[in-house]
């Protein structure tokens, strides 16, 4: 059985990575700090870090880790295609609390940097650099993000020059001109025997102009 997201003896642990409306933005005596790590390792430190923490019995030096994710919605001829990319890739926002000159506590440290995929934490000579405050209240926002909302991106913009790649139009140039987010769907003003007309495409179906 995969241990991600559960506890030593098999309880499956609350998502790590969305707090709650109601938690402080720091438990006392801590702060928040970014610790760098190996690409696309992101989830399974904090999982490691958290089993960790709970095993040595660290709760009051250790306190919350987060890796903010963020859900997003891709249509496709019609169908929807969710996805949950880092938002920060290459970064674990740890809650600790440091020594009175700054430094991490030894048993911390070697707990930490024992962890397979962990790199160091932003800082200099040993000493992390604490999170401002506001970094750690944007952190925390997109932390609250609610997963069941994905949101639709569209990488076009209006007035971009574009090319259609598929459909009846294929290879016709145009000119963004309204998006429409909620269904994946960029209309699109395209010159048709000498007059402007406007085409309705899914975003898949359409490239970025030579030359933009």
């Amino acid at each position: 059985m995969s241990t991600d997201n559960a506890t030593m003896d098999g309880r499956p642990n609350e998502r790590t990575d969305i707090l709650k409306p109601d938690e402080p933005v720091r438990q006392e005596g801590m702060n928040w700090f970014v610790l760098r790590v190996a690409s696309n390792k992101e989830s399974s430190v904090q999982n490691t870090l958290l089993r960790k923490v709970q095993i040595e019995k660290m709760p009051h030096l250790v306190g919350r880790i987060l890796v903010p994710t963020e859900k997003t919605k891709t249509i496709k001829a019609g169908k929807q295609r969710i996805t949950e990319s880092k938002l920060y890739p290459g970064y674990v926002f740890v809650e600790m609390k440091l020594e009175d000159d700054g430094r991490i506590p030894q048993d911390v440290f070697f707990l930490i940097k024992e962890t397979t995929g962990v790199g160091d934490f932003v800082g200099t000579a040993g000493r992390p650099t604490p999170m401002k405050d506001h970094e750690i209240e944007k952190m925390l926002r997109d932390s609250r993000k609610p997963e069941d909302e994905p949101s639709v991106k569209l990488v076009f913009s209006k007035g971009e020059h574009v090319v259609i790649k598929e459909g009846p139009f294929q290879s016709y140039e145009g000119t963004v001109d309204e998006l429409f987010p909620e269904k994946g769907v960029v209309r699109v003003l395209v010159t048709i025997f000498g007059r402007q007309a406007p085409v309705d495409l899914e975003e898949w179906q359409i490239g970025k102009a030579e030359g933009t």
